[in-house]
């Protein structure tokens, strides 16, 4: 698993890594000064932020991806698994497991269904824009231990931009419902991507 971790982020990555080497008095890690949960409180001081929306971004190289279907997985004696396939232009295939209940509001937002009343992604969508924001994209962003991560990029009244961290499942029946793009991190997709 660290040699993939490697391959995604490189030899030099750190994790929260917002200022300059140094910045932060020597805390980060190196000989003698090994990394300790409280280098990674969210105080000012330090230089972190215990919300992910606060990180500094990095260099994703997006690319755009499109929801092929949801699909059903069942091997005999186990239960059923769901999972989106998602596709960029290039043909490459990438499969995120998610929930039940997730996969059942993807599929009804990809065939256009309308509930009688608003589900949770339809509640966020309508929030959203009776407040003047508006969702500008989403990205998958990250993957770690097996675990996709994804912000839903939104753009408020004034201009301003928000990143909200969400789960992949929930961001991706969030954009569905509101016809906003979907982007991959590059190394996220050759990290994960399954031949044709």
């Amino acid at each position: 698993m660290a040699s993939d971790f490697d391959k995604l982020f490189g030899d030099d990555w750190r994790p929260q890594d917002p200022e300059p080497e140094g910045s932060l008095g020597g805390r980060m890690g190196g000989e003698g000064n090994p990394l300790t949960p409280d280098s990674f409180e969210g105080s000012p001081e330090n230089g972190f932020s215990s919300e992910t929306e606060n990180r500094t971004p990095r260099s994703l190289n997006e690319k755009e991806i499109k929801v092929v279907n949801v699909y059903v997985h069942q091997e005999q004696g186990s239960p059923a698994q769901h999972f989106v396939l998602l596709r960029d232009n290039k043909g490459r295939r990438v499969p995120i497991w998610v929930g039940q209940f997730e996969a059942w509001a993807i599929m009804m937002a990809l065939e256009g269904e309308a509930p009688d009343r608003p589900m949770t992604h339809d509640l966020i969508k309508l929030a959203l824009e009776r407040l003047d924001v508006k969702i500008e994209r989403i990205t998958i962003d990250d993957l770690w231990n097996d675990t996709f991560y994804a912000k839903i990029n939104v753009v408020r009244a004034d201009g301003s931009t928000l990143d909200i961290d969400a789960r992949p499942s929930d961001a991706i029946a969030v954009a569905v419902r509101a016809h906003a793009p979907i982007y991959m991190a590059e190394a996220v997709l050759e990290a994960t991507v399954r031949p044709d």
